[in-house]
């Protein structure tokens, strides 16, 4: 690990060095550094680029990484990543993708991550996405997750796009049985002349299972975004989606939440807000001391937490 590496693996999961536990580090498409634990097990896959997590039945208090970093211009790579979460599991997942582009090339990564959680399952996973790098190329990142709950299973996902990523499209499918749950948090920070797109599509196909989504952005520049968050409820069951955006410069954003019931006593609600920063919330910094950019800088950094 060179100091890019390690800058990088800093920014998308928190590491100083190689974790404790489980883990599978990714380098332009070969592995850096991999390990098992008694309770989670990582293997290659045989068909495609990508890895099978298995976690046992019943395992507490553990965590797995999977950081991808990728400091090659003009390199494309799909990744697949499959996790088999045993029932009564509550487990910890930090993946996240890292770009340095000192190049004139586009460097891609599309990474395509599927659950399956057994019975009672608890997961928490943390994605965030960060590009740099001096070069002219373009720093590109397709996310897509894909997740089948099991009855009474809980999946909280954390997803951050800090900066640098010049074009995304980010698309999730979560499906949940019987009192299973999802909360998605997205954050979603856009610059110069970047695109984003956000497709989600959640269904509630269990009677009492329940789906939020909660999605956080800042458009700046001359950047664009697009929002398309749904849910579905075909039981009885809840359903919340919020979107809030901040929109400065010369961006565009564009937000267009649905909501679809196909059952009597689905509960579903939805909401959109674009907006400016508030003059009032600037005056207020300023007379303390900021200048405008501090003030504006403090603002958005509280909006994103």
């Amino acid at each position: 690990m060179n100091e890019v590496d390690l800058k990088l693996l800093m920014e998308i999961a928190k590491l100083e060095s190689v974790p404790q536990g489980a883990y599978n580090i990714r380098k332009n498409g070969e592995s850096a550094g991999r390990a098992s634990s008694d309770t989670i097990e990582i293997v290659s896959k045989t068909d495609k680029p990508g890895i099978d997590i298995h976690v046992k039945a019943g395992t507490k208090n553990e965590s797995v990484h999977i950081p991808v970093i990728l400091t090659e211009t003009a390199y494309t790579e799909t990744v697949y990543n499959d996790f088999f979460i045993g029932d009564d599991a509550d487990i910890l997942i930090v993946a996240g993708c890292g770009i340095h582009n000192g190049g004139c090339n586009t460097t891609q990564h599309d990474g395509v991550h599927t659950f399956y959680l057994g019975k009672n399952a608890r997961v928490k996973y943390v994605e965030r996405h960060y590009g740099e790098g001096e070069g002219e190329g373009k720093r590109v990142m397709n996310p897509e997750t894909v997740a089948y709950l099991d009855e009474g299973a809980y999946m909280e996902l954390e997803t951050t796009q800090i900066k640098g990523v010049d074009d995304t499209v980010r698309k999730t499918y979560i499906e949940c049985k019987k009192g299973a749950e999802v909360v998605i948090n997205e954050k979603l920070f856009t610059h110069d002349e970047q695109h984003a797109e956000s497709k989600m599509d959640i269904v509630l196909a269990g009677e009492d299972a329940s789906g939020r989504v909660i999605s956080r952005s800042v458009a700046r520049d001359k950047s664009s975004q697009i929002f398309f968050p749904s849910v579905t409820g075909r039981a009885s069951c809840f359903g919340h989606v919020q979107c809030d955006s901040i929109i400065m410069d010369g961006a565009t954003i564009k937000s267009i939440p649905t909501v679809a019931a196909e059952h009597p006593e689905a509960t579903l609600v939805h909401e959109a807000a674009i907006g400016k920063i508030a003059g009032e919330q600037l005056q207020k910094l300023m007379t303390l001391g900021l200048t405008r950019e501090e003030a504006e800088e403090k603002i958005l950094d509280g909006f994103m937490r």
